[in-house]
């Protein structure tokens, strides 16, 4: 159940109330009694979801960490900058993707 926060617009008197999103705004301040109560805009809570059907990265087990942890430290020993030589030859260079020239002077015989 959330927290609102309330203030009087009589008297100013701010407070918070605990309620159920289905129960109406109270209106009667219960501090002069007038009803000029207002519902103000609070910056909230963040809402945390826990429990199965959820993303499953967002909580990730104790030995799910300890190995990606691993993992990266294996990972970051390969130099300056993290690229290997497995990943500069994967990508075609300029020369390579310029597609080849037919050769000159030849001419393909006509039927």
């Amino acid at each position: 159940m959330p927290t609102y926060e309330y203030e009087c617009d009589a008297c100013g008197h701010k407070f918070d109330v605990f309620q159920s999103i289905n129960e109406d705004k109270l209106t009667k301040c219960p501090e002069c009694g007038k009803r000029k109560l207002r519902r103000l805009f609070g910056a909230g809570a963040a809402v945390v979801f826990k429990g199965s059907g959820f993303y499953q990265t967002d909580y990730r087990s104790q030995s799910y960490k300890s190995s990606a942890e691993a993992d990266k430290k294996a990972g970051s020993g390969s130099g300056e900058g993290g690229s290997t030589a497995a990943d500069s030859s994967a990508k075609p260079t300029a020369s390579e993707t310029k597609k080849a020239d037919p050769p000159k002077g030849k001419s393909e015989p006509k039927s």
